[in-house]
Parts: C-alpha cells; structure tokens; sequence
C-alpha cells in the first residue's frame, strides 16, 4: 500500500481516497463544502487596492452556463442587413433591442445589463468551455477553480450545513479545481429529483459508525505518511453527515412551490435549474452554476430558438429576474448569463458556426446598472466596438461584485500564483 500510493500525485490520491471512501461509506451524494483548507493554497497579501462601487455588493451568484455557444446575434445583439437572421428585434423599454426570439427577455430588459464586446480567441467547445468557467485557458498540469471556489477560499463556507456551491443539470468537473476537494460543488443531475439519494439506506448511524473506523484508520496512516488531503476528506464526510442530519435538505425539494410559479419558470430541466437555484440562494448557497445544453446550432437555429433551449431560456431567465426581484432577492444577487463563445456573422440558412471573436453576455442585480448595454460590435456583429472585454475581465468584475481580492493570488500545489480572471481588470463601468 506505502507502494502504491507513493507513486501517486496529489490528484490521484485525492481521487483514490475518494472512490475508497464512496464505497466503504455507502453513500451516493457527497456534497464538497467545508473550511480545510491545502497546505501551499493560502493567499498571498500585496498592496490593498481602492474598492470602487458594487465591491461586495453580489451576496449569491447564480452563473447561467448556457453550453454550446449561444449566438450573440439572435439574442442579445440582434443587426439587420445580411447578418440578420431569422427574426429581426424587438424594441425595449431599456432603449436597446434584442432579438424576437427572446420576447419575455425584452420585458425585463430595464433590469439587465448586457456586455455585447466579449472577446477571445478559443473556438472549440472544450476549451472555450473551460475558459468561460474558470477564467484560464486549459493546461495540462493544473485544474483552475470556478468562481464558487474561489469564494470559498476566501470568504469561507456560506452555510453551516449545507454547500457553497451547486452546479445544476451536469457534473460539478472538477468545479473546486486545486483548491481542496472540500471546495467542489455539490452536483444535481435532475432538478426535479433533487437530493433524493442523501440518505443511506441503512441510516445515519451505520454511517457514522463507518465514519469513526475511517478516521482510526487515517490516524495511524497519518502518523507514518502525513498528507492534508485526508484531513480535507475527513471535513469533506463530516460535512456530508451535517447535510443528510439537516432540516435544509427541504431546500432542494421543489414540490412545495406554488404550481404558478413553476409553470413561469416552465416544465424544462433549465427552467426547473433556475427554479431550484433560487431556492438555493435562500438556503444559503453562495454560487449555483446551472447549465442548458443545446446552443451549438450549426444547422438548426430558427427551430432549436423558437422551440428548444432558447425558447426554455427566455422563459425561465425572465421568470428568475422577475422572481428574485419580488423577493427583494435581485439586490444581492449578481444572475450571470454566459457562453463559451459567440456565432459567425455569416447565417446559412440553417444556423452559424463558432465566432469567439464577438459575443455577448449578461450580468443582472447586486450593483449591476440596469437597461444598460456596455460597448458593442460592429455593423455585422463581426468585430467588438470598444476596448472589448476578455473572458479574465468578465470574471475580475464577477469576483469584484463579490466582493473577492483580485490583488491577492493563491498559490497553487505545483508553486504558482493564481487570481481570479487571471490578474485582468473588473468592468467598472457595468456597475451602477
């Protein structure tokens, strides 16, 4: 065994651990939330910068990942002439206009914010993919955290019992990147599940029973080969104990909503994700990234907006702004609407393909000025209007709203210093 895991770095015995602990503990939802923290991890101190207005305003982040790459063109940066698509736009009370495609969108414009001179230069899912999540581009020999870990680190854990962070209708990838694997985020595959698996069948008690056993165990391997990870584990289980005793559970259940406002939300999973983050952030989750697939439309764009996920998001991303809004919710919490990357200006009569060049993105609530458009693209949506903004700046001015210290790196296992987006400037003037 001394063998075995000597020959294994940090994440693989991180990912050994866990698998070993999966199957001895018995049970299937293992939230990653809690205050350990990795040794070489803490936060380097430099000069304290000026905090200008929003620093600190975004309490909760609900991160709207829409996965393929949306295009800008036929949502939030509509052009006429022979870019134009299918439909043409609708005029807002914000004084801009969006596309016809998004027609419940358009009622809350006066409430969003809309960044339409995003630029980068990945085309390809994958790595776009990884770049708009995290803020760096992808590397071999590191795994970059998502804003939600980032907070946990420096802020500390949002709740008591239940996680920091939720990633809703996919896998949480790797979400706490090298921070500890305390710092994943909790994943929910089905929203109208919820966390239906979060008791073991045997009860409470045989789980802590098996709990004690491992932690005899981890002793005497720790007085031969210390190694912070099984103490992070150790807090990772303690914490997942916490959950399945809690009275929060009720918080990822979505049958005690009021059958209206599901049905404004609507019956898809993004509309129901949506749902449930906002339930969430009630509870005390900090960031929940929800994701909507289906973006990639190459060759069917007119059907997969009027009918598929962009129909779903128009739906439900109204409902969401309007429903946190009643709630007195809007005002601490920052909605971020993002993609990995925009489409071609080009439409072929069927749909565009991959333009990382151009797109848009969205920021609503905590701070954020309302019924605003920041910078913009040129006539054929082909080229950003402006200094442009970089997927590092985008995430700077998420991690300000925050209230996140982007002067203050972390220091990675393999030595390097890290910051949230990347050492980039926040967008000062998207702030109210």
């Amino acid at each position: 065994m001394k063998e075995f895991t000597s020959r294994l770095d940090c994440l693989e015995r991180r990912a050994f651990m866990e698998r070993c602990a999966r199957l001895a503990l018995g049970v299937t939802v293992l939230p990653a939330f809690g205050a350990a923290k990795e040794q070489g991890a803490e936060p380097q101190t430099s000069a304290p910068q000026v905090k200008p207005s929003g620093f600190g305003s975004a309490k909760h982040i609900i991160f709207l990942q829409l996965r393929g790459g949306m295009s800008h063109i036929d949502t939030f940066d509509p052009k006429e002439g022979k870019s134009k698509g299918p439909k043409g736009a609708l005029s807002t009370k914000a004084g801009f206009q969006i596309s016809a495609f998004l027609p419940n969108t358009a009622k809350v414009a006066q409430e969003i914010c809309v960044i339409r001179s995003m630029t980068a230069k990945v085309g390809v899912h994958e790595a776009a993919s990884y770049l708009m999540r995290t803020g760096y581009d992808p590397r071999g020999t590191i795994k970059h955290p998502m804003l939600g870990a980032w907070a946990q680190h420096y802020l500390g854990t949002s709740h008591a019992s239940i996680p920091s962070s939720v990633c809703i209708n996919g896998n949480a990838d790797s979400g706490n990147g090298f921070f500890p694997a305390t710092y994943t985020p909790l994943a929910i595959l089905d929203p109208s599940e919820g966390l239906q698996h979060a008791q073991n069948r045997e009860g409470i008690g045989r789980v802590e029973s098996r709990l004690d056993i491992s932690r005899e165990v981890d002793r005497a391997f720790l007085e031969k080969y210390p190694d912070s990870n099984v103490g992070a584990y150790n807090a990772f289980y303690d914490a997942t104990v916490r959950l399945m005793k809690s009275s929060d559970l009720k918080a990822f259940d979505l049958s005690s909503e009021p059958q209206a406002v599901k049905a404004s939300y609507g019956e898809s999973d993004f509309g129901k994700g949506c749902l449930l983050a906002r339930r969430l952030l009630q509870a005390g989750v900090r960031f929940i990234e929800v994701k909507s697939g289906g973006w990639d439309m190459h060759n069917n764009l007119e059907e997969g907006m009027e009918e598929g996920p962009g129909a779903e998001f128009d739906k439900a991303y109204a409902a969401l702004i309007l429903d946190l809004k009643s709630k007195g919710l809007l005002e601490s919490t920052l909605v971020v609407v993002a993609t990995e990357f925009g489409r071609k200006p080009e439409f072929s009569g069927s749909g565009r393909g991959h333009y990382p060049k151009v797109f848009s993105t969205v920021l609503a609530g905590a701070g954020i000025r309302r019924g605003y458009v920041h910078e913009g693209s040129d006539a054929l949506g082909a080229e950003p209007v402006g200094q442009g903004v970089t997927v590092g700046n985008f995430h700077a001015t998420i991690g300000w709203a925050a209230g996140l210290p982007l002067d203050q790196p972390a220091v990675a296992p393999n030595g390097r210093p890290f910051s949230v987006g990347n050492r980039a400037q926040p967008v000062a003037a998207v702030f109210a």
